[in-house]
Parts: C-alpha cells; structure tokens; sequence
C-alpha cells in the first residue's frame, strides 16, 4: 500500500537523504521524500511494516514525521506555512536586535567608531569579551534549533547542514570562552601580550553572524517555498466551501464536505459550482477558465455536466451531484499536481547520491584543513578560522532545492495551462522525444464525423432505416455519425437480432431475418461480397479525406456511407510548430491508406499508419522504440492504452476516456493538440532551469570550499573568513528558490501566433453570435395592455440564456432571442407564475 506522510525538521539535501535512507533500510518498496513540501510517499507492505514504524524510523535518525491527514483543509495547510515563516521572521529580527550592536562593540573601532571608555584598552578587554559574549547568548537561543537538529544529527550518525552550522557556530563560541578564561589570566599575572593577542582574536561575532545570515537565508528560502505553493493553493481555493442543497422540495446551505452523489444542487449567478454533476433543470453560461484554461464561457443546459471550481455566468439552474469529495475534477487535479511534486526527476537522482555523502565529507575536510594548517604552523586561530569556514560555506541546501522547487513551481504552472504531469519523471523525459505519434480521431480530428455521402441502389430511406438499426448497437464514432443523421431525418430504427463487433473490420446483424454486414473493404473482400462500382466511389471518396462504411446483404453491397471528420481549427498549425522544434510527426489510424494519406498531405504529417488495428497500435510504438527512436504518443481511447503504455512518454487528451488518461503521463485538460507544443516548450525550459540551479550548486561548492581552506592563502594571501563563508552559503540557496521562481513567469510562444490569435478569435465570434443564431415564439393567451406585455417580457428576460424578448400583443406571442439551449418547461413555468396562459412554443 502507499501512505503519504507529514515530516518536520528538514533542513538541506542530507536530511532528504537521511529520512530516504532510514525508511528504506526497514524494507519498503519506495520511498520518496520532498524537501519543498516536506512530505514523504512510502509504499510498503503492510503486513510486515506498519505506519508507526515508518514514523519511528524517521524519528530515530532526529525528524518528526506523522501520516498526512488527506481531508486538511487549505487554511489549516497555509496556516501551517504562515507559522514557519512567522517563527523565522522573530528568530531574525532578534538576532539582528543582537547582531547589530555585537558587530558596533567588536569591530566598530576597526573605523574610529567611538566605544564606552570601560571597553577601552587592556583594563577593559575582559569587559569587551564578555559584553559581546553576552550580545551572542541571545542569537543563540533564539536559533536553537540549528544546535538541537544538528548534534541529533551526528549522535544519530546521520550528520545534516545544521550540524555544519551547529559545529561552525560552537567552534566559533567555544574559542571566545577560552579567550575570555586567557585574557582573565593574563591580567591576573600581569601578562598583557596574552591579553592583547586574544583581545584581537575574539569570533563571538562570527558564531552570531553565522547564524543571523543562515536564519536570513532560510527567511528567504520560507518565502520562496510560499511562492511556489500560490498555485497549487490558488487551484484549492476555486471550489466553494458551503453549498445549497434541496431536500424535500426546501433548500438548506451544507458544508461541501457534507455532499453526497445523487444530492440536487441549486447554482446561482455568480456562484462557483461546489462538485461535478449534470444538469437537471435551468440553463447558463458556464466560466470554466480556471479548470480548462479556455477564456470563452461555455453554454450549459438540461443533460449537460458541470465542473467543480467552475463559475456560473448568468442563470440559475439544478444539477445533480455525480462526483464529489475526493472524485471531482478538481481534486483530481490537485491531487495529480501533488504527486508530481512528490516524485523525482532522474535528474535529481546524482544530486541524492551525493546529498548522502557530502556533510560527514565537508566534516573530514574541516577537520583535514585544521590539521595541516596547524603542522604548517599558521597557529591554532588561523587553522580554527579556517575549518569554521569551511563548515559554514558548504551548502547542501543548494543542492536539495535545485531539484524540487523547480518541479513544485513547473506542476503548479502546468495546472493554470491545463497540463497534467502525473509524475516529474514524464516532465523530464518529454523533451527527450523525437517522434510524436498522434492517434487520429479525437487527436487531430474534432472526434465527431459527420455524414457527408450516401450511395445505394435500394430506397434512400429504407437504406438508412438497415444502417442505423445495426449501428444502434456498435460504439464506433462511425455509428455515432449514421445514428444522428438518421435522428435529423426523423428515421427511427427498429431492433436487430444476433448483433457481433468484427474487430477492427466492422459489424453484423440480422434486419427482418436477413442477415447484413456493415465496415470497411477487408470485410467484404474476406466475405467475398460483390462490391460491384462502390470500390471506385469509396476510392474517389477516400482521396477527399473521407472515410466510407460498405453496407451488404450476405451477397453483395447494398450501399455506401461516407463520413468525414475534420481536423480541429489547430490541428495544422500544432504540426508545423512540432516539426519547427526538430520532431518527426507521425499519424496512426484504422482509416484506409487513402483516407488516410489525404488528411496526411492536407494538415503535413511526415508519415502516416494507417489501417492499423486497435490491438497493433502497441506494436507500431515498439517498431519505432526498435529504431531507436523516443516516442511520445497522444490519444484519447480505449484502444490507445496499450499503445500510451508501450511509449516513452504518453499523453491523453482530457475529455478521452478515463482508461486513455490513467495510462497516459500527462493529461491535456483542454483537448487542445496545440497543448502539446506547450507541454514541450515548459518541460525543456523546467529541465533548463533544474540543470543551471544544479550547476550553481556544485560549481560554488567546487569554488567556495577549497577558497574557505585556504588553498590561496599560500599563493594570493587570500583566505574567506567565517561570516563571508555564511553569507555565500545563504545566497546559493536564495538563488536557487528565486531562479526556480522565474518559472512563475512561463508563458509558450508559437511561431506562428498571429494565426493562432485570428482562428481563436473567429472561434470567439461563433461562441458571441449564438444568441443571434437561436430564436423562437413563445405564445402566450392573456395578456391585454402594455402592462401585461412588461410583465410577461420581465418573467421572460428572467430566464437565463435569453438576451431578447419582445412581445406583440396583437398576435398574442413574444419573439424570442436566446443562446445555447432552454429549457421549455422553465419557459412556461415563468409564463404562468406571471399570471398568463402559456400555449406553445415555435423554434425559427
């Protein structure tokens, strides 16, 4: 089973390692452990390991660690992070209270700063060592938790950054006692060279400036992990807390939490929809920018279904809940977003090999350089100095944060484009691919073929009446497109016995007991059937992009149907951005190698498979993986899963089947393809932005740490004193959080955005001339005067959807202007509860 857990008190990359380490030595499947958001995902076996002791596991090694409580409201979480960066907020201000008067008495003199005539000379050097001693204890208090999480650290054997600062800081401490205990002997035997010597070489100010920029580091840092987070909470606070709910014909407002499916919802303008469901009575305009990322409303009446987090526009409409809790869209996206940004990027994987070896190698290192500085007899103080500062500039937060910062910022930013990474190992791989394999229907094509021919020998309508009866049972979009236009010409179908599904070939059935087949070429040619001319029509058909379905009796064809699905508006454009950042775009479809070949030369596909069969698609994916080439797939069925499985990289596109979008990587909300080329754009630029915080991290570790030993001093007399070397330690891992943040800023650009703009907005032409497309009567009896007629016209203009009413009281009627669909019982509701007689409606 997997559990995901809560864990308090890591600090850098070696404490990431530490709780990894101490989980997976108890014989877990996999751990994983995340620095940013502090949470670890374990999968293990429950009955041999239970969750107390994963958490005493954590604890033994200096952690806390608790289970995740799964229903945390946001507050509680942003309460949570408010109170860490609080916390280290009042840790800085009052090490600087401290710090600053400290650095007055220790090195203001260095500039002719006046000092207190008792701190003066060798009389008051004791006064002056304890003055500062005292200025330190406070810094020190306040920042205990450097020294507590530090020298668990070591007694447990699992050393981490605090126990660098805590060996730093106490080292830098402890020689300030020892030279307050010389100076006080010295002038007690009247030794004054010892108690000037030691007068000038106090570090009370290097153990609290190590500490105050550390604590202003992780001041920072705290405020940089909040910055990366808005996303990810700005998602959680788009769905409503309360709801109202009808019980019994009354409306009451419940907590969502309290939701059930099945329960009624009432939805008001201006409101957010609390969970998914479908639509019951009333009609609107439905905002679903923050879940889709599309800024066009989108129309909403009786038998649609509604998205949590989205807004209703305008009217007031019932829906019933079908998805609640942790089931909605909403939460789904949430919770994908979270398990990215739980996961590892197999970047990430060097910087936690090394994480796990780096504090006990800077220890030796610190201690190495103490000891050959000493045999080189640079004195006790020179050497100490410098293994101080060799503790203080190592960095393994650096190194800890390069990897999951820029994850955490990156998933939160695909979630506002409407692009789902499930994991940070497909948001790296996806700029690893070459070739980009896009399933047809539904990929690039609008999913919904409509009829465009028909062809046959018998009675028109007759011929319709067979193909809509055998298709009524088939779900192939192809039957889709027969069964509406038999709807749009009032052709009812009747039932058929001994119904079976030809894979991949088509259908048979018996109609009035006889039997007929419907599908493509193969099957007549394997039933040796008579296709007679219709083989030439479905040619000429084919190289127009159509796609035919043969209809026949146990003898010969009986007639042709031809359908055509177009590509989406930016199905070309989408393809030329891929093939103009070096991909090799390949279509695969069970369409005939004509049909196929016209869309190919139509939309500039490099290649093309076509007539595969569902269950070869897998196979066309490994034949490519065998030429040793990266496959990103892109699909939206059943039959797709297998072949999202087989490839590299997989994406689904969002409004696919629920198994396409579990077997795939990344989802794409929109059902946009041109998402594609975004996800793309963003997983190279996060890859980017990884790859220069893991550079920064080792380059100044190269650089800093040999500088802090002294390695110059011989050559340049350059050596970097305590405080320098803390200083550098906090801006390497400020920079890493704020280069991270630059992600924040990503937008994709297209090479041809001009056009991109124009068919998005003739699209948005469409959608706000809909209410000038849909107009009807309404006729009403009873209305007598210009008081009736406001009256009706009011209760009408109530309704939502409709823009316009106007009645004329000499025909008894209002016209009628309105968009997307109305529900006509909630017409005449309004018609009567106004006191009129409502008699009809005619549609123009």
């Amino acid at each position: 089973m997997k559990e995901r857990f809560d864990i308090t008190g890591m600090t850098c990359a070696s404490c990431q390692a530490n709780v990894t380490r101490a989980v997976k030595n108890l014989g877990v499947n996999d751990v994983n452990v995340n620095l940013v958001s502090e949470t670890m995902n374990v999968d293990f076996d429950k009955d041999k390991i239970s969750e107390d002791d994963i958490i005493k596991a954590v604890e033994k090694v200096g952690y806390g660690a608790r289970l995740k409580d799964k229903k945390a409201k946001t507050s509680v979480l942003e309460d949570k992070y408010e109170d860490e960066e609080k916390s280290v907020r009042f840790r800085l201000i009052v090490s600087f209270l401290f710090m600053i008067p400290l650095m007055y008495v220790s090195m203001g003199h260095m500039i002719n700063l006046p000092l207190p005539h008792f701190l003066d000379g060798a009389e008051g050097s004791v006064n002056f060592a304890f003055i500062q001693f005292l200025l330190t204890i406070p810094v020190i208090f306040v920042n205990r938790i450097f020294y507590v999480s530090g020298f668990k650290g070591l007694i447990n054997k699992a050393p981490n950054m605090d126990s660098l600062v805590a060996l730093g800081s106490s080292a830098a401490l402890s020689y300030g006692i020892f030279a307050i205990m010389r100076m006080s002997y010295g002038l007690g035997f009247d030794n004054l060279e010892i108690v000037e010597m030691y007068r000038h070489n106090l570090y009370f100010e290097s153990a609290a400036m190590i500490l105050t920029l550390i604590t202003l580091g992780k001041y920072f840092e705290k405020r940089s992990k909040g910055e990366t987070k808005k996303s990810l909470e700005s998602l959680m606070n788009l769905a409503p807390k309360t709801a109202r709910v009808i019980v019994n014909g009354v409306e009451r407002e419940v907590s969502v939490d309290e939701l059930n499916k099945g329960d009624l919802i009432i939805v008001r303008p201006g409101e957010s929809i609390p969970v998914d469901g479908i639509i019951k009575k009333g009609s609107s305009l439905v905002d679903e920018s923050a879940i889709t990322g599309e800024s066009m409303p989108v129309n909403k009446g009786v038998g649609d279904e509604v998205i949590s987090a989205t807004i209703n526009n305008q009217g007031t409409f019932t829906f019933k809940a079908t998805k609640v809790g942790e089931d909605t869209t909403l939460a789904k996206i949430i919770e994908l977003v979270n398990e990215a940004n739980e996961t590892k990027a197999p970047i990430a994987k060097m910087a936690d090999k090394i994480s796990s070896i780096f504090v006990p190698a800077v220890i030796i290192i610190a201690i190495i350089t103490f000891i050959i500085w000493m045999i080189l007899g640079y004195g006790f103080e020179f050497a100490l100095n410098l293994a101080i500062s060799v503790l203080v500039i190592s960095c393994p937060c650096a190194l800890g944060l390069a990897t999951p910062m820029a994850i955490m910022v990156s998933t939160g930013k695909s979630a506002e484009y409407g692009l789902l990474f499930k994991n940070a190992e497909s948001l790296e791989n996806l700029h690893k691919v070459d070739t980009i394999l896009l399933d047809k229907t539904g990929t690039i094509t609008e999913g919904k073929p409509r009829v465009t021919d028909i062809f046959t020998e018998i009675e028109k309508n007759e011929f319709i009446k067979i193909s809509t009866s055998m298709e009524m049972a088939s779900e192939h979009p192809l039957s889709n497109a027969i069964n509406e236009y038999a709807k749009e010409n009032g052709i009812n179908p009747i039932n058929v016995s001994d119904f079976e599904a030809l894979s991949g070939k088509g259908i048979k059935a018996k109609f009035n007991d006889k039997t007929y087949y419907a599908g493509n070429s193969r099957l007549m040619k394997e039933l040796n059937i008579n296709l007679k001319e219709y083989d030439q029509k479905a040619d000429i058909l084919s190289n127009e992009g159509k796609t035919s379905m043969y209809f026949a009796d146990e003898n010969e064809v009986i007639g042709l149907i031809a359908v055509q699905d177009k590509p989406k508006a930016l199905s070309k454009i989408a393809i030329d951005e891929m093939k103009s950042l070096g991909y090799e775009v390949i279509m695969i479809t069970g369409d005939n190698e004509k049909t196929a070949e016209a869309i190919r030369k139509k939309l500039g596909i490099d290649e093309k498979y076509a007539e595969v069969l569902p269950q070869d698609k897998e196979k066309e994916v490994k034949n490519l993986q065998n030429m040793g080439k990266k496959v990103l797939m892109v699909g939206d069925g059943i039959n797709d899963a297998p072949a999202l499985a087989r490839s590299n990289v997989s994406m689904a596109i969002g409004n696919g089947t629920d198994v396409a979008i579990e077997s795939a990587d990344i989802v794409l909300i929109k059902n946009n393809i041109l998402d594609i080329v975004s996800a793309i754009k963003l997983s190279s630029k996060t890859i980017k932005t990884i790859k220069e915080n893991l550079f920064w991290a080792f380059f100044y570790n190269i650089i800093g740490i040999p500088l802090a030993a002294g390695l110059l001093y011989p050559f340049f007399g350059i050596k970097l004193s305590p405080m320098f070397g803390a200083f550098a330690m906090s801006f390497s891992s400020v920079f890493v959080c704020l280069n991270s943040l630059r992600l924040r800023g990503f937008k994709p650009e297209f090479k041809n955005s001009k056009k991109i703009e124009e068919i998005k907005n003739k699209e948005n032409i469409k959608e706000n001339k809909m209410s000038d497309l849909n107009k009807m009567i309404v006729k009403v009896n009873g209305m007598s005067c210009n008081h009736c007629k406001n009256h009706v016209e009011e209760a009408l203009k109530k309704i939502a959807g409709i823009e316009k009413a106007e009645v004329n009281l000499d025909e008894k009627l209002a016209n009628v202007a309105y968009f997307g669909s109305i529900d006509e019982d909630e017409i005449k509701r309004a018609i009567e509860d106004a006191g009129y007689e409502f008699v009809g409606i005619e549609h123009k």
